[in-house]
């Protein structure tokens, strides 16, 4: 049953860590699976198609990791190694794939939970001498929520990692078109991109802005948005008919911005390095508010 973090303006569904989604990509502390603002839907699903609902990315999902999982290139076939937030995967070929559905062993999951927050701590077995702990908060404020991060190297070797949310945004479930308008606080530079995927050239680039000619129908993507330059972790998504928007807010820097998304969600992605030699830890936060445009 999922908790629910609920005030006047905004209304938060939260999975635990066992509850639905139960693949390997995806961390399981914190899952949000749902949003309102003033009971407005503020977020979707990756896939609305899929006949294993719980199998995708749902709200604001996060993953450590994308390009290559903690420990898997120490791992043998058929060894295990750490994926941050999940647990133990089995290591089934030689390549990491993180859409790859992996057999799982979870992590040891601690949860404290109370009307304004939820707590949830995370910790893995010691591995190929990987270890480590993650605690993740999530706070309701009057406007929105904060995502809270503790990462902390209790293994004898050193953690080199990502972690990013996907961010699977809509605003009152309409379609992704020429009502939407995502902003960043940096220049865009399409010259430096690493992948560019428009097919239907539905997705128009300005310097700082990112506007639609109609719905997408087939899905797009673009990466490295600032062109690997360090710049503020921030996006700002806003609704001209509806005037609503929703905007995070990193407290770091960020030199790896991704864009994906397709007819009914849109998802910005601000990702941060993390580099932990043992016994080093990290916290970083991110901060999401909903409002109202003039």
């Amino acid at each position: 049953m999922a908790h629910i973090l609920k005030n006047k303006n905004i209304e938060i569904q939260l999975d635990l860590p066992t509850e639905n989604y139960n693949f390997s990509r995806f961390d399981w502390t914190g899952k949000i699976i749902a949003l309102r603002f003033q009971g407005i839907e503020m977020a979707s699903r990756e896939d609305l198609n899929t006949e294993q609902p719980h199998s995708s990315g749902k709200g604001f999902y996060n993953e450590f990791g994308i390009d290559t999982a903690l420990g898997f290139e120490a791992a043998a076939i058929g060894d295990w190694f750490h994926k941050i937030g999940v647990g133990l995967l089995k290591k089934e070929d030689a390549k990491y794939h993180c859409a790859k559905n992996y057999e799982i062993k979870p992590a040891n999951f601690q949860v404290t939970a109370s009307s304004k927050m939820l707590s949830i701590n995370c910790i893995s077995a010691v591995v190929n001498g990987y270890a480590y702990l993650l605690k993740k908060e999530v706070e309701l404020q009057e406007n929105g929520f904060i995502l809270r991060y503790y990462l902390e190297n209790t293994g004898e070797k050193e953690i080199i990692t990502d972690e990013y949310v996907h961010n699977f945004t809509t605003i009152g479930t309409d379609s992704i078109g020429a009502d939407y308008t995502l902003k960043f606080p940096f220049p865009l530079k399409p010259a430096l991109f690493e992948e560019t995927v428009n097919p239907e050239e539905k997705v128009m680039l300005g310097d700082r802005t990112i506007e639609f000619k109609g719905a997408p129908q087939k899905p797009f993507f673009f990466s490295n948005l600032s062109g690997t330059e360090m710049v503020t972790a921030q996006w700002e998504l806003t609704h001209f008919k509806r005037k609503i928007g929703i905007r995070e807010t990193g407290n770091f820097n960020t030199d790896k911005v991704n864009l994906w998304g397709t007819k009914h969600v849109i998802s910005p992605e601000l990702f941060i390095k993390i580099q932990l030699k043992p016994g080093q830890s990290a916290n970083w936060t991110r901060t999401y508010k909903l409002f109202k445009t003039p």
